[in-house]
């Protein structure tokens, strides 16, 4: 995930992240199954893939925690 990809992150809703994070595993979920089967060629889109969700719901959790700061 580059830079200019985690700046549209930002600028996304938590609705829109969300969706994101699922579309994220079911892809990852394909692959990993793709692999079992032996149709993978680039394993390091599986690293890729959880990296990708990892960052999103890095981000949903900092928004939480803003928001739960601002309303103290």
């Amino acid at each position: 995930m580059d830079k200019k990809e985690k700046q549209q992150l930002d600028k996304k809703s938590d609705g829109d992240l969300l969706k994101d994070v699922q579309k994220q595993r079911d892809e990852l979920w394909a692959l990993r199954r793709d692999l079992a089967a032996g149709k993978v060629k680039n394993v390091r889109e599986i690293k890729r893939h959880k990296k990708s969700i990892a960052h999103i719901l890095t981000l949903l959790s900092w928004r939480q925690k803003n928001k739960h700061l601002q309303e103290s």
